[in-house]
């Protein structure tokens, strides 16, 4: 596979992993004391990477629950956020300025806190009250983020009695860092035909619903806009029909993401529309992938995972196609604002 080091990957996959037991201890402790809602908490990327943790607590837990924006959370007098809540603050490097403030927002009010980051000795790790570290870069951060978002949310619901799916569903998490090098390569050429078919597409729709909204949002905005200088309009599929699919040719680009949970319905309905209406449909269907030992049931929470990972190849051979590195930047970490 081009630019890529399988045994590094597994490395830092695993090691999410096998935080599960670090982290039971943390959210046990936690929830002895009294737990009434949860809040994850973040800045751009690392705060979207919880859409599907926060979806799956959503639907199948009755705790509240809520995602916010660091810098938005500090603004508002959000009233559910007090002494018995969980903030949960995920930032990559552990220095984003406005979750390490968030995080210090947080601890006055009261909140208990967890930091999930790649370094220790950072600004927020040494903040939080509990500090979880597995070490990432961000071509393997949406995995690692997911894994371990994921296992505190199985964990929240089994402490509820509301999972009775855990020890079956953590288990087979064990082996989902090798299901999904096996991802990458069953994905390798289709990614290497779409970076040279669309090398110089500049526009782009993504879609999604359901637990992989969120991956839509991130790789539209983090990947495709901030690391490649490309054109996006991520919508959720619901949505696509409100107003984005007047913008529909035969020419435009829809890169539709289709997962295996309920809401699977809504994506099929664009794809539909977007059959008959342009020539350059692309559907990444997380149904056309194996994944030995690794349940039905649990392949429906894990599909923004399995996206994450195949859409990696897709950016590491649109990067070499285009000749734009994924770390250029204009403006980010470049000039004030």
């Amino acid at each position: 596979m081009l630019n890529f080091d399988a045994e590094r990957f597994l490395r830092i996959q695993n090691g999410a992993v096998a935080l599960k037991d670090e982290l039971n201890q943390v959210i046990d402790a936690v929830y002895e004391k009294g737990l009434e809602n949860v809040f994850f908490v973040g800045t751009g990327g690392a705060a979207i990477l919880m859409f599907p943790a926060e979806f799956i607590l959503k639907n199948h837990s009755t705790l509240p629950v809520y995602t916010e924006i660091s810098s938005e959370l500090m603004l508002m007098d959000h009233q559910h956020l007090g002494e018995r809540s969980l903030v949960i603050l995920p930032s990559l490097s552990g220095t984003t300025k406005e979750t390490v403030e968030a995080a210090k927002f947080c601890k006055e009010k009261g909140a208990t806190t967890i930091s999930l980051v790649a370094h220790a000795n950072t600004p927020l790790a040494n903040l939080t009250d509990y500090t979880l570290v597995n070490y990432a870069a961000d071509d393997t951060s949406c995995e690692s983020f997911y894994i371990q978002s994921y296992l505190i949310a199985f964990r929240l619901m089994y402490k509820r009695n509301e999972f009775p799916q855990y020890h079956q569903f953590t288990e087979e998490m064990k082996k989902l860092p090798e299901a999904l090098l096996n991802v990458k390569k069953a994905t390798e050429q289709r990614a290497a035909a779409f970076a040279q078919k669309h090398k110089d597409t500049p526009y782009h729709i993504l879609s999604g619903t359901g637990i992989d909204w969120g991956q839509t949002y991130y790789y539209g905005m983090c990947i495709l806009e901030e690391m490649q200088w490309i054109k996006t309009r991520p919508v959720h599929a619901s949505d696509f029909f409100h107003g984005t699919l007047e913008l529909v040719e035969h020419d435009t680009s829809i890169i539709l993401l289709k997962g295996e949970d309920r809401s699977r319905a809504l994506t099929e309905r664009v794809e539909r529309f977007a059959d008959h209406y342009t020539n350059e449909l692309t559907v990444f269907d997380t149904k056309d992938y194996e994944f030995t030992g690794i349940s039905k049931e649990l392949r429906r929470f894990i599909s923004p995972i399995v996206h994450a990972t195949l859409l990696e190849r897709v950016s590491c051979h649109l990067e070499t196609q285009r000749n734009h590195p994924l770390t250029t930047r204009r403006y980010y970490k470049k000039v004030p604002f």
